[in-house]
């Protein structure tokens, strides 16, 4: 894949994410950060759970639960 793709979709996923996890964002430009950073993370992540998702819906998908999980853990983390 196109890695100015894979940098898109991240950031796209990032941003989602922040719009999701209300409260745990950290602004648009640190969630498309965190979007990328979990795009890698739900891509190791994932496949060791026995989840694997095919094609461009599902780096996004990936990318997506991968920011999702690092802003609360941030945000977990953030609080204590």
């Amino acid at each position: 894949m196109n890695l100015l793709i894979f940098l898109i979709i991240g950031a796209l996923a990032g941003w989602l994410a922040g719009l999701v996890m209300k409260g745990r964002g950290f602004g648009i430009l640190v969630n498309m950060v965190v979007g990328v950073l979990g795009a890698f993370f739900g891509g190791w992540l994932l496949p060791k759970l026995g989840v694997s998702f095919g094609g461009d819906i599902g780096v996004f998908i990936t990318a997506f639960i991968g920011a999702v999980l690092l802003l609360a853990i941030i945000g977990l983390i953030k609080r204590a």
